[in-house]
């Protein structure tokens, strides 16, 4: 499978599939694709339903040598990640579209205190396989970190998209009741231990909508 991204603001990735080749992705994500492309919709496991997203996907299989795009939903970025290369822990949404070889699970986070305040929440999602390649979603730029051994970073809520399964996650509180109230950063942080590598959005989207929300006029 040959690739390339394309567009600027609202980005794509468009997928060259020989004969016999397939893709699948989340419910709504392909753009386009030529003639000679099958599609089929299967239901995911059970775990889907706590993510917040569809429980199905829809498989993409060429008949015969053709393209097809799949987009992002937001202006942002596409970042693909090779499996064979490591497996990665995503947020979830953050996940587009993969080669059939690829393998994508939920994943729970281990400590109750990192999933309720963590940002990603509790359910994460765990993208994996011997081989092949897989597409993320980004809000804003993708920013790429590779940590090494013991190296921390502390990012934002909301702002981590991806990281190394060798990466370290936990959440630390922000000190300082006025930094707390004040900073606009909330109460914790994410904090990331290498060694591996993490993905970091430039937005987040949610809040940016909220922001948005926030100014609309009320009837009231």
């Amino acid at each position: 499978m040959k690739y390339k991204i394309i567009g600027q603001t609202v980005p794509a990735v468009e997928c060259e599939l020989a004969c016999g080749e397939s893709m699948f992705t989340q419910s709504g994500g392909m753009i386009w694709h030529t003639d000679g492309i099958t599609m089929s919709t299967e239901s995911c496991s059970f775990g889907r339903i706590f993510t917040g997203e569809s429980v199905f996907m829809t498989n993409y299989t060429a008949r015969r040598r053709g393209t097809i795009a799949f987009g992002a939903t937001v202006p942002g970025s596409i970042v693909p990640v090779d499996v064979s290369r490591s497996s990665v822990i995503c947020q979830k949404g953050a996940f587009l579209c993969a080669e059939q070889t690829v393998n994508l699970k939920v994943e729970f986070t281990k400590r109750f205190y990192t999933g309720l305040f963590g940002g990603e929440g509790f359910i994460l999602q765990r993208i994996y396989g011997r081989r092949g390649m897989a597409f993320l979603e980004v809000d804003g730029d993708a920013i790429e970190r590779n940590l090494s051994d013991g190296e921390v970073i502390k990012v934002s809520n909301g702002n981590v998209v991806a990281f190394d399964t060798s990466v370290k996650y936990e959440i630390e509180a922000v000190r300082g009741i006025k930094n707390t109230l004040f900073s606009g950063e909330g109460f914790y942080l994410a904090r990331l231990v290498g060694p591996g590598r993490v993905i970091i959005q430039t937005q987040n989207f949610n809040d940016f909508s909220n922001k948005i929300i926030s100014k609309i006029p009320s009837d009231k």
